[in-house]
């Protein structure tokens, strides 16, 4: 199976969201990551949408979004074309011996600690998926008690292909 990640440009209204999602469920196909933000023009939102399948299934969501009335523009993600960041914060049960080993850790994947407590830390980390799950890999030794990830957000590298509304 291949995963694709589209960047699609929408108009910024109530139950977009919706209609892409209702196409996506109404055919059966599963969203492995979604995001959704307003661009520097509040009239439209960038959706970041990651998909898995064959390649006919992948054309056939494509070509789905593409008729969609809200949808202004679909750009297909690709590595080495595209910058894609993911974010995750996770929350760590630490006592004093274990607390400077996850600061060493956090340091090295160069994340933040945003919060500490009597007996956890909050770590906040950015990067592409695959460090994301290197982190967290390292930490199986340590009782994770919440985690929350975004999901992929990207775009194209460079100036050429933007589209200008």
């Amino acid at each position: 199976m291949k995963k694709r990640v589209l960047s699609l440009l929408v108009d910024n209204t109530s139950g977009v969201l919706s209609r892409v999602s209702g196409l996506f469920s109404r055919r059966g196909y599963n969203i492995d990551s979604l995001t959704v933000g307003e661009t520097a023009d509040p009239r439209y939102s960038r959706m970041t949408v990651v998909v898995s399948g064959d390649e006919r299934i992948l054309d056939q969501i494509t070509k789905q979004l593409r008729k969609l009335i809200d949808v202004v523009d679909i750009k297909i993600l690709e590595e080495g074309t595209s910058v894609s960041r993911e974010l995750v914060l996770v929350k760590i049960r630490v006592d004093a011996d274990e607390r400077q080993q996850v600061i060493t850790l956090v340091n090295v994947f160069r994340g933040n600690i945003i919060d500490v407590g009597t007996d956890s830390l909050i770590v906040e980390l950015t990067g592409q998926q695959s460090k994301l799950g290197a982190f967290l890999q390292l930490l199986e030794g340590h009782e994770i008690l919440e985690l929350a990830r975004t999901g992929i957000t990207g775009l194209s590298r460079g100036s050429d292909d933007i589209r200008y509304l």
